[in-house]
């Protein structure tokens, strides 16, 4: 199979708007999935109240596991298919690209199917309250039908930058975010928690048919259907760069879950109520989400750079691209910083009214909990970059280090000690832990590089 694109733009092009002219649009379409649940949550407040903003935090582990899919097949065969590529190894390429696709279908569908038929046992895992439940039944029976489809949305998108496309790849997520606000206004007024998930759906599914008409189409090599037939050795590979994000993913959803159980305990047994904690929480995460999608989508779109320079051996290229990379990480959680500290009130009202309970322990919740947002952009732009050039194991290591293996402990134990309170400490502590992780792994990997610079013999993959 011969390359149809003679000298590809990412081993040549002058990095730092190669690396704006990729991560503009991956921001945009890592926002846009963020916004899908904020529209949802403004519109929900509104109209509904508290406790449907607390259904959709219910219900968010679900999302997470959505996105974790996603990035296990769209990650991973973009990974492989970009190292490929700058190896020159087409056939094997569009082979990355054809299971990366099945992969993303078939596991989309099962979710959907495992979640419709336990539903209510896994909102209640989840950490529903009798108050919520209804809420949150009504809101995820309809939303799993979407699930297949998000699926191949977010995932196809990583497909689609792989290619070259990262205008495509935006265009395919705000188009369908666009139609999901504008049925949201019209029909979370008329139908309350159904009418938000099907706005949410609707949008879902004309984004994932923009993905299939894209992929019938492949720029760099010709996709033939034998290309989506699963082969073990592909889905081997795929899955093993992709696990990294996978597992970060996963990883968000057992600390949600873990959080959310706490808070229904824990919140008992303070002046709050289970349910303003389970609210406030959700809502607040909800708008940190929307700030980690912009770093997310800041290394997401250096992902095709990342790899195919390191494939083609351009080392200087992929050091480079990563220290623009932090730069743009840490300007962006600055930006958050500052406004969690200053108007944490604000933030909140913008998803209805609430007691002052409410609102007290949100400015709580804001101020202490995300504290670490300055730091927080290092753990996911290293894991990411760990697994674009092929260091699967230390991408995962690095992405189970702040949910897994420091906020999950700190969740549990620190509420033992000083009640809600132990909850709200958990989030900076685990912070500053990853940040000092990724900053010590990160520059035994740049050592690393430097040394196959220099000639020596590395471990290289």
């Amino acid at each position: 199979m011969e390359e149809r694109v003679k000298e590809n733009p990412l081993g040549t092009a002058p990095l730092g708007g190669l690396v704006a002219k990729f991560a503009i649009p991956s921001i945009i379409a890592m926002v846009v999935g963020a916004i899908y649940n904020i529209v949802d949550q403004i519109f929900i407040g509104q109209y509904v109240g508290n406790l449907g903003n607390a259904a959709t935090n219910i219900s968010f582990p679900l999302t997470a596991a959505c996105v974790s899919i996603a990035l296990l097949f769209g990650i991973g065969g973009a990974s492989n298919f970009n190292l490929a590529m700058g190896r020159k190894q087409y056939s094997d390429a569009a082979y990355y690209i054809g299971n990366g696709l099945s992969g993303l279908v078939s596991v989309g569908t099962l979710l959907f199917i495992v979640t419709e038929v336990f539903l209510e046992p896994i909102l209640t895992l989840f950490g529903a309250t009798e108050t919520i439940m209804p809420f949150a039944v009504e809101y995820v029976r309809i939303l799993a039908i979407g699930f297949p489809f998000v699926i191949l949305m977010t995932g196809g998108g990583h497909i689609i930058r792989a290619d070259g496309s990262p205008r495509i790849a935006m265009f395919c997520n705000l188009s369908g975010a666009f139609l999901n606000v504008v049925l949201d206004a019209i029909l979370v007024p008329q139908m309350g928690m159904q009418g938000a998930a099907l706005a949410t759906i609707i949008g879902q599914i004309i984004s994932a048919i923009i993905v299939v008409v894209y992929v019938r189409h492949y720029k760099t090599v010709e996709l033939k259907l034998s290309h989506c037939i699963p082969m073990a050795k592909y889905v081997s590979k795929i899955c093993s760069l992709g696990v990294a994000s996978f597992f970060n993913q996963i990883a968000i959803m057992v600390t949600q879950i873990a959080l959310n159980n706490a808070l229904k305990i824990y919140g008992a047994m303070s002046v709050y109520g289970s349910d303003i904690p389970i609210a406030a929480a959700g809502v607040i995460l909800k708008i940190f989400q929307l700030f980690f999608a912009v770093v997310i989508g800041i290394v997401q779109g250096s992902q095709p750079i990342f790899g195919y320079n390191f494939g083609a051996k351009k080392y200087d290229r992929v050091k480079k691209a990563y220290k623009l990379d932090l730069f743009a990480g840490f300007a962006v959680s600055l930006i958050g910083f500052i406004l969690f500290q200053t108007i944490p009130r604000q933030l909140l009202a913008l998803f209805g009214e609430g007691t002052e309970a409410y609102f007290e322990f949100g400015e709580k919740f804001f101020r202490i909990y995300m504290m670490g947002m300055l730091i927080n952009f290092m753990q996911p732009i290293t894991a990411t970059f760990f697994t674009s050039i092929g260091k699967a194991y230390k991408g995962v290591f690095l992405s189970l280090t702040r949910q897994i293996i420091y906020l999950l402990p700190l969740i549990i134990v620190l509420p033992m000690i000083w009640g809600i309170d132990g909850l709200v400490l958990a989030g900076p502590i685990a912070d500053v832990l990853a940040f000092i992780t990724a900053i010590i792994m990160a520059l035994v990997q740049i050592r690393q590089i430097n040394r196959l610079q220099s000639g020596e013999e590395v471990d290289v993959y």
